[in-house]
């Protein structure tokens, strides 16, 4: 019998980081992406090198009221004050002087010389200013990088300066993605924001107006929202039913790129989300970075939070008025004890509904390239449990479905039992040459393969020295899917991986 163990919150609400997991919710940021402010604040441009116009036209477009000192400005910089879309530019055809920078909230130096250029981003500092170089890095508080905009959503894009063609490249298929029509949509939740406020006083329900305003602007981007949408939404989020409720969701095998749709959204929506210990670390990216995450891992045949253990605090949470997300690995409904802790949750009267999600044996076939239900081999498909809840192999297993050469038979956590299985279903009539593999940690980049026959696939998993979840497959339809039955039992840096 497996240890028990408590639940144990992995990332504190608002902080990404996920205790002992070994993957960090955060990476290394090469700089931090910040969005400045500038609508009727004064900033100032020295310079007229061929940067200048560009940045100039960027500040006033934010809103910013721009002082442009150039003794001898382009052409093109004589310009832009007759093109800006907002704010205000004024060109002064003299060189800068210290004063002229005082309040100013944003300071852009744009001169050929770089001693000229080390003064003026020094007496800019000295008035509290952000300061920019243009085309000098190491003397910049803050750089401009591509961007995309939707305004008032506006995407920055910024490689450090590494790969400004990429960055550039990033931009346009941006660009692509983001209709037009998002700006007239964005424009409105900025109007409708305080009705919105002050209609709902609960946070759960302002978040489900904004995540019904969203649906239906991904899905008519093109138009303008009207009132009548706002009166619609309103009156949805007043009629949808309030509280707390569990969310049984599938997160697939491992592949975070294997999530549905409805995934995606149910982890946007948790306060809570209770996680086993198959759950690939990076599916948690997708959740709200203010929900909680709390590992509540059933390992195969080690320490484990009890079931009785994991519905209660399922309850519990739910009772307090929280959505909570309980993700399991593949597919709740296969193997997944959902059944259990859909009762636990009609017993307290709490709500409660089922994502699905890609099975582990769906993953694997997947990634393999191979049909489980040929129809020149397979007459049926059956999934089966390696172990029973002693952790034995189950007594009632039905050996004659399982020895039946029509078949194909994938049976899920089978690692402790592999090899009585294989010699009791040899034993009670299937085939020693009979094609069989197991996968472990099916769909992820560590994904490994055993693969040979009924009589040999226990050894050539001992040999192999791989770990991790795993999936045993057995059937005709490997073979003819082209995967190979090795002869002999190679080196474990020679099996197919």
């Amino acid at each position: 019998m497996s240890t028990p163990r408590q639940p144990r919150e992995t990332r504190p609400a608002g902080i990404a980081a996920r205790e002992g997991a070994g993957h960090a919710g955060l990476e290394p940021l090469a700089v931090l992406p910040v969005f400045v402010p500038l609508q009727g604040k004064r900033a100032v441009l020295a310079g007229s090198n061929g940067g200048a116009p560009w940045k100039v036209k960027l500040l006033a477009a934010a809103g910013a009221d721009v002082d442009v000192y150039a003794p001898e400005p382009s052409d093109e910089l004589r310009a832009v004050p007759g093109e800006i879309v907002a704010g205000s530019v004024t060109l002064h055809e003299r060189q800068w002087q210290p004063c002229d920078l005082q309040g100013a909230a944003f300071c852009i130096g744009a001169m050929e010389d770089e001693a000229d250029c080390i003064a003026f981003v020094a007496a800019a500092r000295a008035t509290g200013a952000i300061v920019n170089a243009v085309d000098r890095p190491h003397l910049c508080d803050v750089k401009f990088g591509a961007i995309v905009n939707r305004s008032p959503m506006v995407v920055g894009i910024s490689t450090e300066g590494a790969a400004p063609v990429f960055g550039q490249t990033v931009r346009a298929r941006i660009e692509g993605m983001l209709p037009r029509g998002f700006k007239a949509w964005i424009g409105a939740a900025r109007d409708w924001r305080e009705e919105v406020t002050s209609r709902f006083h609960a946070f759960s329900d302002r978040r489900a107006f904004w995540e019904r305003f969203t649906d239906r602007a991904f899905a008519e981007p093109d138009r303008a929202p009207t009132e009548a949408d706002l009166a619609e939404l309103l009156g949805q989020t007043d009629a949808a039913p309030k509280g707390g409720a569990v969310t049984l969701v599938g997160s697939g095998p491992g592949d975070a790129e294997l999530l549905t749709l409805k995934a995606l959204r149910a982890l946007r929506n948790a306060d809570v989300i209770l996680y086993d210990d198959l759950v690939a670390p990076e599916i948690l990216d997708y959740a709200r970075r203010e929900a909680r995450t709390m590992l509540v891992g059933k390992t195969g045949h080690g320490p484990s939070c009890r079931q009785d253990d994991i519905n209660a605090l399922m309850v519990q949470l739910a009772k307090s008025g929280k959505q909570v997300v309980r993700l399991k690995s593949g597919d709740p409904l296969v193997f997944g004890r959902a059944g259990e802790e859909i009762d636990a949750c009609h017993q307290a009267g709490i709500p409660v509904s089922v994502v699905p999600g890609i099975s582990a044996a769906q993953g694997a076939a997947a990634s393999l390239g191979v049909s489980l239900t040929n129809r020149d081999s397979a007459r049926r498909l059956q999934f089966v449990t390696g172990h029973d809840r002693r952790g034995t192999l189950p007594a009632d297993l039905n050996w004659g479905a399982l020895a039946d050469p029509s078949v194909t038979t994938v049976v899920y956590m089978p690692k402790k039992t592999l090899r009585e299985l294989l010699d009791r279903a040899v034993a009670e009539g299937l085939a020693l040459v009979t094609p069989a593999l197991l996968v472990f940690n099916a769909t992820r980049p560590n994904q490994a393969v055993v693969s040979g026959t009924a009589a040999d696939l226990a050894d050539r998993v001992e040999a192999s020295g791989f770990d991790g979840p795993a999936l045993l497959m057995v059937g005709e339809a490997l073979r003819l899917h082209g995967v190979e039955v090795i002869a002999a039992t190679p080196e474990p840096d020679k099996l197919a991986i």
